[in-house]
C-alpha cells in the first residue's frame, strides 16, 4: 500500500471507526507516554517508519549497527548468561548460596566488593557500626577473605563478576589476581568483569574519594594492565543501571552512560592504547524499568547509537569494537514493599522485556528485595522467571522478535534521536568529565525522578498496592535476617589478620604504592603487593588520598 493510500485510509478510519468509538468510551484524561516522556499515539502505521532505511538502521542481528542483536543466532544458538548477585555479612552464607546458584545453573556468580559506603571503610571503622550485613554484601577487607571466598572455586571455569566501581575496583582486581596466583590458575584464563565504572560513582552512587581526574586514571590503569595481561577479562562494565535507579528516564540511562563511556574511550586512547585493544572488552549494565516497549526498543537503540559512535566517531575497525554487550538487572527501585508478592509480575514484566530487547546476560531480583536480602525462596523464584522465560514462554525462539513492529521500530527511533541529541550537549560543554563535576548529570537525574514521584503522588502514574489497589493489611511475608554474631566473628578474624601482619611488609608496601600513585607508573602490581601483605582496603584506599587528595562536590547540587 503506497503512502498517501496510507494516509487516506488513516483518514477515513478516524471518522468512521474511531469517531464512533470515542464518542462511546472516551479516552482516558492523562497523556500517554512512556516512562520517559515519549509521546505515544493512538495507534503507530507504515507512516510512522517510513523514514527507516532497512539495511542502515535495522539490518541482519549478528552484523552492524546490531540493532537485531549482536549473535546472528541470538538464544536459538545460546541463551542469555543467567546471573545472580550473592552476598550476606557471612562468607560461609554467601558461599552456600553462590553454589546454590551454580547448582541451580547459574553459570556466572557476582561477589560484592564491600560492606557498604562504596567498600572504602573497614569493617571495624566506626562508621560502619550496626551496619555490617545489612546489604547484598559480603566483607572482604583483606586478602584472606577473598581467599575465603573463592575457596573451591575452579577459576577456569567460573566467570566471576565484581560489581563494585572505583575506588575498590584496583583493590578487587588485585585481591582477585592474588588468589588466582595461589591457586596456580594462569591469568590468561581468568574469565570475568569489574565494574571499574568510575563517573557512575560521581554521578548516582555516590561512592567517590579522590578527584575525578584520579579516579579515572585508576579506570585506566585497570584497562591497560588487563589488555596486556588478562585477554579473557572484561576491564570494565559500564553501568546505565546505577543512573536508571537514581531515577533517570531510559533515555537518559542510555545518553548519561554513553557520554562516560566516551571518556573512557577517549581517556585510553590518550594513554596511547589503540582503540581496537580495548573496545571489544567493554561490557555493559543496563536497568530494566516497567514500561515493557520503550525498554526493548531502549536496548536495540543503545546497539545502534553505541555501534554507530564506535565506527564513525573513534574509527573503530573491528566489529566486535563495535558490538554492545548487554547485562541487564531488573529494577529495585520499582519493586515496591506493599504486597510485596506483584513484585513477582514486575520483575517478570522486566525480565520479559530484558530477553525480547536482545540483552547477553540477565540477574533478577527477588520479590521481597524491598522488604531485605533475598532470602533463598524469593532468589531461587528469581531464576526460575529466567528460566521459564526461556523455556516455556516461547521468547528465545526468534531474533528480534518486536521487529517490524510500527510502533517498536518508531520508538527505537525516538530514543536513538533522544540520545544522540543529549551527547551532542554533553560535548558541547566538555565532555563527560566537565558534567560530571558541574552536576549536569546530577540534576538532570533528579529532576526526572521528582516529576516520576509527582507523577506518581497525582495518581497520573499508577502503582498498583501504594497509591491505587491497596490493601488494609498485606499478609506476612518471610525476610532475610541478618546473623549479627556473623558480624562479630568477622570482626575478630580481622582483628587477629591486623595483630599477626608483618609491620614492615605492611608499610614497605603501602610506601611504594603511593610513590607510583605520584608517578605515572601502573598501579595494578603495586596494589597487588600491598593486598600480599594483608592491607586493609581501608588502608589502601587512606594511603592513595595522602596522595591524590580528596573530592569535593559542586555546590550546584
Amino acid at each position: 500500500m503506497q503512502d498517501e493510500e496510507i494516509k487516506n485510509e488513516r483518514a477515513r478510519w478516524e471518522q468512521e471507526t474511531l469517531k464512533k468509538a470515542v464518542e462511546r468510551y472516551p479516552e482516558r484524561e492523562e497523556q500517554f507516554t512512556t516512562y520517559s516522556g515519549i509521546p505515544i499515539k493512538q495507534i503507530y502505521t507504515p507512516e510512522d517508519v517510513e523514514g527507516i532505511n532497512y539495511t542502515e538502521d535495522i539490518g541482519f542481528p549478528g552484523e552492524y549497527p546490531y540493532t537485531r542483536g549482536i549473535q546472528a543466532t541470538m538464544y536459538r544458538g545460546r541463551l542469555w548468561t543467567m546471573r545472580q548477585l550473592v552476598g550476606f555479612n557471612s562468607i560461609e552464607e554467601t558461599k552456600a548460596r553462590q553454589q546454590e546458584f551454580l547448582d541451580q545453573g547459574v553459570i556466572s556468580v557476582a561477589i560484592s566488593s564491600g560492606s557498604c559506603f562504596g567498600g572504602v571503610y573497614d569493617s571495624d571503622d566506626p562508621l560502619m557500626e550496626g551496619l555490617l550485613g545489612q546489604g547484598t554484601t559480603v566483607a572482604r577487607d583483606t586478602l584472606q577473605d577473598t581467599r575465603d571466598t573463592m575457596e573451591g572455586f575452579d577459576l577456569e571455569q567460573v566467570s566471576v563478576n565484581f560489581p563494585g566501581g572505583q575506588p575498590t575496583a584496583v583493590i578487587d582486581l588485585a585481591k582477585f589476581l592474588v588468589v588466582a596466583e595461589e591457586h596456580g590458575t594462569p591469568f590468561n584464563l581468568l574469565r570475568g568483569t569489574l565494574q571499574n565504572d568510575t563517573l557512575s560513582m560521581f554521578i548516582s552512587n555516590h561512592y567517590y574519594e579522590f578527584p575525578v581526574k584520579h579516579a579515572m586514571r585508576l579506570m585506566v590503569d585497570i584497562i591497560k594492565y588487563s589488555c596486556e595481561n588478562l585477554p579473557q577479562f572484561n576491564p570494565i562494565s559500564i553501568s546505565p543501571q546505577h543512573q536508571r535507579e537514581a531515577g533517570a528516564t531510559a533515555v537518559q540511562e542510555v545518553a548519561i552512560s554513553f557520554c562516560n563511556a566516551i571518556s573512557y574511550v577517549q581517556a585510553c586512547i590518550d594513554a596511547g592504547m589503540d582503540v581496537d585493544t580495548f573496545a571489544p572488552r567493554f561490557s555493559w549494565n543496563f536497568g530494566v524499568y516497567m514500561d515493557l516497549f520503550e525498554e526493548a526498543a531502549k536496548f536495540r537503540a543503545a546497539r545502534r547509537v553505541w555501534a554507530r559512535i564506535m565506527k564513525e566517531r573513534f574509527g573503530a575497525k573491528n566489529p566486535r569494537s563495535w558490538m554492545l554487550r548487554v547485562h541487564a538487572q531488573t529494577s529495585g527501585s520499582a519493586l515496591m514493599a506493599p504486597q510485596p508478592e506483584n513484585n513477582i509480575m514486575r520483575v517478570t514484566i522486566q525480565a520479559l522485556a530484558a530477553v525480547l530487547g536482545g540483552v547477553n546476560s540477565l540477574h533478577t531480583d527477588g520479590f521481597d528485595e524491598p522488604l531485605a536480602i533475598p532470602t533463598e525462596r524469593a532468589a531461587r523464584l528469581a531464576i526460575r522467571t529466567q528460566q521459564i522465560i526461556a523455556h516455556e514462554s516461547g521468547a528465545a525462539k526468534v531474533v528480534d522478535p518486536l521487529a517490524g513492529s510500527y510502533y517498536v521500530e518508531s520508538l527505537t527511533n525516538q530514543i536513538e534521536e533522544e540520545v544522540s541529541d543529549f551527547i551532542k550537549k554533553v560535548d558541547d560543554m566538555g565532555g563527560a568529565e566537565t558534567a560530571v563535576e558541574n552536576g549536569f548529570f546530577q540534576q538532570e537525574i533528579a529532576r526526572s525522578a521528582y516529576a516520576h514521584q509527582m507523577a506518581v503522588e497525582r495518581k497520573e502514574r499508577i502503582i498498583v498496592g501504594v497509591n491505587d489497589f491497596k490493601v488494609e493489611q498485606d499478609y506476612p511475608v518471610e525476610v532475610f535476617e541478618a546473623d549479627q554474631e556473623a558480624g562479630r566473628k568477622h570482626l575478630e578474624k580481622l582483628r587477629r589478620i591486623k595483630e599477626d601482619r608483618d609491620k614492615d611488609q605492611l608499610r614497605q608496601s603501602l610506601e611504594k604504592l603511593k610513590g607510583a600513585a605520584g608517578g605515572d607508573e601502573n598501579l595494578v602490581p603495586y596494589t597487588m603487593e600491598a593486598v600480599k601483605a594483608m592491607t586493609t582496603t581501608g588502608e589502601i584506599i587512606e594511603a592513595l588520598r595522602e596522595v591524590f587528595g580528596t573530592y569535593t562536590k559542586p555546590a550546584t547540587f
